[in-house]
């Protein structure tokens, strides 16, 4: 099964934790994009959803669905969001589409995470994959420097990129994070840090993983 076929399994799955008529929490990214395609084929699934980011808003709403301010969704009941990297834990980097910070609000405030994926994001140690980084464009190479200071790796400028927040991406190589929550705790103590690419404080509470033998699902 190729990835994207893994993908598309994945979303497919998801479909059994949406309850009609509830508000949606919607990340972003290529896996959430198949996830919105199938809602698009289910009107009146979904009475509407708070997106994560201006391109997830714009696929959600080319669909047909309404989109809310999260202000006044109020909490979630779901929240389906797919991810770069996850160990078996559930903790997650996420972020390669640069739009950590809202997904991670969006996250927490939704009673259930399901994270959708195919199967080759499944990794015994979170690092492979740069972790991303929000920062104030003030603070950039500050940042830089305490985050080589604190855990090490090599920190680069994303370069030719602004977050919808309007600041700047630090992307972390050469990491590997045996303590994903600790490791998010150290970077979010950083001043000029908006938030990191790992989820693991609060992390998935399932992870749909589609693959050439189908959907494998992993519960934290």
């Amino acid at each position: 099964m190729s990835t994207d076929a893994g993908k598309r399994a994945a979303a497919e799955a998801a479909l059994q934790y949406v309850e009609k008529g509830a508000i949606l929490g919607v990340g972003t990214g290529s896996t959430v994009n198949a996830f919105i395609a199938l809602l698009a084929k289910e009107p009146g699934r979904v009475r509407a959803a708070v997106s994560s980011s201006e391109a997830s808003t714009r696929l959600l709403e080319d669909a047909g669905i309404e989109v809310m301010d999260l202000n006044n969704a109020g909490p979630l009941d779901l929240y389906v969001d797919g991810a770069d990297e996850s160990n078996r834990h559930l903790s997650l980097i996420k972020g390669g589409g640069g739009a950590l910070t809202r997904e991670k609000i969006v996250a927490g405030a939704s009673r259930t995470f399901v994270c959708i994926a195919d199967d080759t994001k499944l990794v015994g140690t979170l690092g492979a994959f740069p972790l991303p980084v929000e920062v104030i464009p003030m603070a950039r190479s500050f940042v830089a420097r305490e985050i080589v200071k604190r855990i090490g790796g090599q920190p680069e400028l994303r370069e030719g990129f602004t977050s919808d927040n309007g600041n700047v991406i630090l992307d972390v190589r050469n990491l590997e994070i045996a303590e994903p929550v600790k490791v998010e705790r150290t970077l979010n103590d950083i001043p000029g840090v908006v938030t990191n690419g790992l989820f693991a404080i609060r992390g998935a509470d399932v992870l749909l993983l589609g693959g050439a033998d189908g959907v494998q699902t992993l519960k934290a």
